[in-house]
């Protein structure tokens, strides 16, 4: 029996993927230190406590949802997805919980990924495992790896000490799951993920770009994110976070 063209578009509809979902562009933003500048390493890594606090009160103020990639697959369930995350495992993140803590309301619920390196946990300036214990309690926090020594991963040949120790290391102190990757310094090759999806669901860039779904094979291991610097305004934060 033939089909009818409205039967035939019903299973198009029925078969492709929600155009909604295609379309959206998800923003996925990347931080490092949240303190006043110490003279210290890169001034761009750094964003001061009341910078943060100004851009996570234009999210709650714009109807933005928080996401950890514990809930990817919420994501298309709201208007408008974000995801915040720092890397290094910092001991100024404390800083984050604190803002969090004053702008919550019923409303706004808000949560973010920190990717610790896990043979610095307790050095001076990083997280303790005590912290992170007290953090994964709490639990408006996500604790994620980025790698046990901080390597380019295109680079070294430990893949297991790497990806596998470090992941049971923060899952020892932490008793959540660990299942996202941050690549130091953003490198990545086809070698680097193969060993990565043996470990993690998700590994993510510093592609300076939104994320948008394609389907394509390897893109929850290609995920871009978007550095918020010291020196970008406001103004320069509601371009990156607003879709175009």
């Amino acid at each position: 029996m033939k089909k009818t063209p409205i039967a035939a578009l019903l299973i198009l509809i029925h078969i492709l993927p929600s155009p909604i979902f295609a379309q959206q562009k998800v923003p996925i933003l990347i931080y490092h230190s949240i303190d006043k500048y110490n003279g210290l390493g890169s001034k761009e890594l750094y964003v001061t406590p009341q910078n943060f606090e100004e851009q996570m009160r234009y999210l709650r103020d714009h109807g933005f949802t928080l996401f950890t990639f514990e809930r990817w697959q919420d994501m298309n369930k709201v208007n408008k997805p974000i995801f915040i995350t720092f890397d290094d495992g910092y001991k100024n993140n404390w800083n984050v919980i604190e803002i969090f803590q004053k702008l919550r309301n019923e409303r706004f619920q808000p949560t973010a990924t920190f990717f610790v390196i896990s043979d610095f946990i307790g050095r001076s300036n990083r997280l303790s495992q005590s912290d992170l214990k007290r953090i994964a309690v709490e639990g408006m926090i996500s604790i994620q790896s980025h790698t046990a020594t901080h390597p380019d991963l295109t680079k070294v040949e430990n893949y297991p000490y790497e990806l596998k120790v470090s992941k049971d290391k923060i899952e020892q102190i932490t008793n959540k799951p660990v299942v996202a990757l941050a690549y130091p310094f953003g490198a990545v090759n086809k070698k680097v993920i193969e060993e990565t999806k043996k470990y993690y669901s998700f590994g993510v860039t510093t592609i300076p770009e939104k994320f948008q779904k394609t389907g394509g094979k390897d893109e929850l291991y290609l995920l871009p994110r978007i550095y918020i610097k010291y020196s970008t305004s406001l103004e320069e934060f509601a371009k990156i976070v607003e879709v175009e």
